[in-house]
C-alpha cells in the first residue's frame, strides 16, 4: 500500500467481541485488503469497517475504488483457481486460491462471504459473523 500511495482507512466504530479463530479471521482480511491494495490505482484509498447488522450478525468490508468488476464475473471469484483475468498476460499474480480460502473460513465460522461491484467505481468485499454472547471469565 505505501509503495503504491494507497491510503487503508479504517473505520472506527463501537467494539465487538466475537467468538472466533482469530488468526483465522485475520487471514481473511489481510487476504481481502491485499487483493483491494493489487487492484487499486495509485494515489487511492481502501476503507475497511464494519457493521453490526439486526441479524446479529457483524459484517466486515473492504472497499476499493478500482477498476471494477464484470457482473457476469462475480460468481467465478470464489472458487478455486479460478481468476477474473485468467489470461498468460494478466497484470497481477495469484493463484486463485485466496477468495476460496477466505469462504471456506468464513462459513466454518458460520458465517457468509459477498462481494458487490460496479465497473469504473470500485469492489467491495464483505463478510458477515454471527455476534455470539463472549462469556465473562470471574
Amino acid at each position: 500500500a505505501r509503495t503504491a500511495g494507497i491510503e487503508i482507512i479504517v473505520k472506527e466504530s463501537a467494539p465487538i467481541r466475537l467468538n472466533v479463530d482469530g488468526d483465522r479471521i485475520t487471514q481473511v482480511l489481510v487476504n481481502l485488503i491485499g487483493n483491494a491494495i493489487k487492484f487499486s490505482p495509485e494515489q487511492s484509498t481502501v476503507d475497511v469497517g464494519m457493521i453490526e447488522l439486526p441479524s446479529a450478525m457483524l459484517r466486515i468490508y473492504v472497499r476499493d475504488h478500482g477498476r471494477g468488476i464484470a457482473r457476469d464475473d462475480l460468481d467465478r471469484l470464489f472458487r478455486k483457481f479460478s481468476q477474473v483475468d485468467a489470461s498468460a498476460n494478466r497484470r497481477h499474480g495469484g493463484t486463485g486460491l485466496g477468495l476460496a480460502i477466505s469462504k471456506m473460513l468464513v462459513e466454518l465460522h458460520g458465517g457468509t462471504i459477498g462481494v458487490s461491484s460496479e465497473l469504473g467505481k470500485g469492489t467491495t468485499f464483505w463478510f458477515e459473523l454471527p455476534i455470539h454472547p463472549v462469556a465473562a471469565k470471574e
